[in-house]
């Protein structure tokens, strides 16, 4: 194609660049930005704390509701010694201060992704920083859009750029960075499946305290129907669910503050004795292998820390650093202290900590705020689930699904049918099976404390390339955090056969799916690269009378975001006519969590001109959605008579005949009709191909592209619009 040097310029404004830009790079549109803030943007005192106050009932359910089951998690044999409890609870208070408090609100939360906190935001953040993405789709213009906010290494740092250089230039390290995302991804969604089961048993289980006659059958049923009554509310969305109900977390705070402040002056407040670490060592040199063993039990008292990262994105890192440090922090300490000092004098109700140590008169309206609380907490990790699906989809990393958009308000909220119900019968199988949630409580530790260590690793990697912090620094918090989550993990794994296994057998099967759905993506990626259409080839097809122009305007999807795909060329060859317009439209996920409307779209025309054909990459980020096909037709036109405006303008100085009859017969076309061609791509391993292979993409990914979505049924596009190009692709 030919090479066009031409001055960028802002028709609306008439402000110049001054930077000299290429039309066939697709760099025309990509040059404009907005000045977009995003979540890094300053807030006033008063929103921040509006924020914060809005954060606890939202964030801090699952932590919240911890006191539930930790006691008896941790004491599941009985305590043998007072000074056990002591122990324990200087264990608990100085777990959540070094892990809740200093490492993620002190630390974690500031690695977020304009905003956005999560694995994948991490993941993206280091992709934007280093070229570590196993798809090569990166344009430069996408540097240019308003959030992508790349500040790249100095030239004196030159530890960052070797360690840059190192993992663009080792595939197998971008292997394992890849892994270690989907497997915190994978965890966390364990962690979706394992809270609503604990959470919601345990608050249910208080029926026993109140009703003596109430069997453990009976107790599990009950949660069963609250669970699937639960997942039949989340096509409401989050909003309707899980912001109507927030008061209710504040108030479930308030009576541990209050239960947690009685039972503390009226049992044994000699328990504050606790803040002295040296109980800590005292208790392991007493207990020796069962202290260690307890420490899969202690360790739920942190339950729910990933979600103040994962769910930064409807606050800001103030809001959940002043929520935490001044709120949920105090009251979730004072709630085990008080539960400390009740055990100290009624050791032997260790099984029903919680509820025995309720104060009568407060005892059947704790019950029900407390199964509200758990259910609310569930529903915060339910909906994170389905975002992180949502990110995992727009990284070409899980099959296909249907993402229902629940809020006009909040986008990083959305729905997705598939799923929920998975998720529901995972819940009800599991609380089916292990009954408890002693049991239940050993597969929760493994997959909480595993997505800990996978956020250490890559805050240490984020520090290194991106911060560029002191390796003293890097030293002490990698040393310090990865030494006290690994004692944590040890402890858990202990309890494999008794449960630990859940997790780590649901996250394999998660891992399978989504590297096999990305390997493939990836291999057909790099078939279309390989056999695009060349240049050649669409100055023939130009010329060639046989080819019959028809009305209308066509928009023919791939993921290529350079060239022409293989399907064109296949199409024209056993349908000799095309449309009098035909737009080649890539839909690009970019490693930011959004993209703003107006950096959108950016466009090439294809040589010859006369043909009328364009190149289109409408660029979304991870938490952003596809607009509906009216919609999205509106904005790729109008966008495209820009890009012609702007385009004759630069070339033609004050002539405005040519452009304006081209962008009249552009809107001409799209009022005839517009049509979507989309590739029904048959992939399959080529004939010299390894059995292994064979297997993963005949067979395990062919199922499950057939049982997951296509792609109109995802783009929603009209069935009276769609027009389907079979292909096979040989990987």
């Amino acid at each position: 194609m030919g090479e066009k040097t031409v001055r960028t310029e802002d028709v609306g404004t008439g402000d110049k660049t001054g930077e000299m830009r290429r039309v066939d790079s697709l760099n025309i549109e990509a040059g404009k930005v907005s000045g977009y803030q995003g979540h890094g943007a300053k807030h006033s005192w008063k929103t921040t704390l509006s924020l914060a106050i809005q954060s606890v009932g939202v964030v801090y359910g699952d932590i919240g509701t911890s006191p539930l089951y930790v006691y008896s998690s941790t004491f599941p044999d009985g305590i043998k010694e007072k000074d056990d409890i002591l122990g324990v609870m200087s264990i608990i208070i100085y777990t959540i201060v070094l892990v809740p408090l200093l490492k993620y609100v002190f630390i974690v939360l500031w690695a977020n992704d304009n905003g956005e906190g999560g694995t994948f935001a991490m993941y993206s953040l280091i992709c934007r920083h280093a070229k570590v993405s196993l798809v090569p789709n990166n344009q430069p213009e996408d540097r240019e859009i308003s959030n992508y906010k790349l500040d790249r290494p100095s030239s004196e740092l030159k530890r960052a750029q070797a360690i840059k250089k190192k993992l663009e230039n080792s595939r197998l390290v971008q292997y394992v960075l890849f892994v270690i995302t989907i497997t915190g991804t994978s965890m966390v969604i364990g962690d979706g499946v394992l809270t609503p089961c604990i959470s919601v048993l345990s608050a249910v289980s208080g029926l026993q305290n109140g009703i003596k006659s109430l069997d453990q059958r009976a107790v599990v049923g009950i949660s069963i129907a609250i669970l699937i009554l639960l997942f039949a509310v989340q096509q409401f969305g989050t909003d309707k669910v899980g912001f109507t109900f927030a008061p209710i977390i504040l108030l479930w705070f308030l009576f541990l503050t209050g239960i947690g402040l009685y039972n503390l002056i009226t049992y044994d407040i000699t328990v504050l004795k606790a803040f002295n670490p040296m109980y800590i060592v005292t208790y392991f040199q007493r207990n020796g292998k069962a202290a260690w063993v307890s420490l899969g039990g202690a360790v739920l008292c942190i339950t729910g820390t990933e979600a103040m990262f994962a769910d930064l994105g409807h606050f800001s890192v103030r809001a959940i650093q002043i929520s935490f440090t001044c709120f949920t922090f105090p009251t979730i300490v004072i709630a085990y202290l008080g539960q400390s000092a009740y055990l100290a004098k009624h050791p032997g109700d260790v099984a029903t900590t919680f509820y025995a140590s309720i104060p009568k008169p407060l005892y059947w309206p704790t019950f029900v705020v407390a199964v509200l609380a758990a259910i609310i907490a569930s529903q915060a990790l339910i909906t994170g689930t389905f975002s992180i699906i949502a990110q995992s989809l727009g990284l070409g990393c899980f099959p296909r699904v249907k993402i229902v958009h629940t809020s006009a308000k909040n986008e990083g909220q959305v729905y997705i049918p598939e799923i929920n119900y998975l998720l529901m019968i995972a819940c009800v199988i599991i609380t089916a099976c292990f009954k408890t949630t002693e049991k239940i409580g050993n597969a929760y530790g493994i997959a909480v404390v595993s997505v800990m260590i996978i956020t250490t690793c890559m805050i240490t990697l984020i520090m290194l390339v991106i911060w560029k912090t002191s390796i003293f620094l890097i030293a002490i918090f990698f040393v310090v955090f990865i030494a006290i989550e690994g004692v944590y993990l040890s402890s858990v794994l202990f309890k494999f056969v008794d449960g630990g296994y859940l997790p780590l057998l649901f996250s394999a099967v998660l891992m399978v799916i989504m590297a096999i759905w990305h390997y493939v993506h990836k291999e057909s990626y790099m078939f279309e690269v390989k056999n695009k259409v060349s240049t050649e080839y669409m100055k023939q097809l130009a010329s060639n009378p046989d080819i019959h122009r028809i009305p209308g305007m066509v928009f023919l999807y791939s993921d290529l975001v350079q060239g022409v795909p293989p399907i064109f060329s296949h199409f024209v060859s056993n349908i000799p006519s095309v449309h009098s317009v035909v737009v080649i439209v890539t839909i690009k996920s970019l490693p930011v969590s959004k993209v703003l409307a107006e950096e959108r779209f950016i466009f090439r025309q294809l040589e010859p001109k006369e043909y009328r054909m364009f190149r289109c990459v409408a660029r979304y980020g991870y938490n952003d959605l596809v607009e509906g096909p009216k919609e999205f037709e509106q904005l790729l036109v109008e966008n495209l008579k820009e890009f012609i405006r702007m385009k004759g303008v630069m070339s033609e100085g004050n002539s405005t005949n040519s452009y304006e009859e081209e962008m009249q017969f552009v809107q001409e076309a799209m009022d005839k009709g517009v049509v979507y061609l989309m590739g029904e791509a048959q992939v399959v391993a080529e004939e010299k191909s390894t059995w292994f292979k064979k297997i993963v993409v005949n067979y395990i990914y062919d199922s499950l592209r057939k049982n997951f979505r296509q792609s109109d049924k995802i783009l929603a596009i009209p069935r009276t619009k769609l027009l389907r190009v079979g292909m096979t692709y040989d990987i």
